[in-house]
């Protein structure tokens, strides 16, 4: 599975990108953001308040209990605001 960070969750995790197996227990956003959440003091800052990110699956935005997939790409950034 390919991981994509943007904004201000690639700066606290500090790169943009990673590849990464995930443990069959994985199968929606927010378990992926929680097992994220235990690979690094950056993960964890990243993911603590998992309402603050917005993720999109495959180039799709989608809510945290949205299914995935190994072979998914998976991007997370805060919510953007237009003005």
């Amino acid at each position: 599975m390919r991981i994509y960070y943007f904004a201000w969750v690639r700066d606290h995790i500090g790169y943009s990108q990673e590849d990464i197996h995930c443990p069959e227990t994985v199968k929606t956003i927010s378990q992926l953001a929680a097992f994220l959440s235990q690979q690094s003091a950056g993960h964890a800052k990243a993911f603590d308040d998992l309402n603050a990110v917005r993720a999109a699956i495959n180039q799709e935005f989608v809510n945290s209990d949205k299914s995935v997939k190994d072979t998914d790409e998976i991007a997370f950034f805060p919510p953007v605001t237009g003005g």
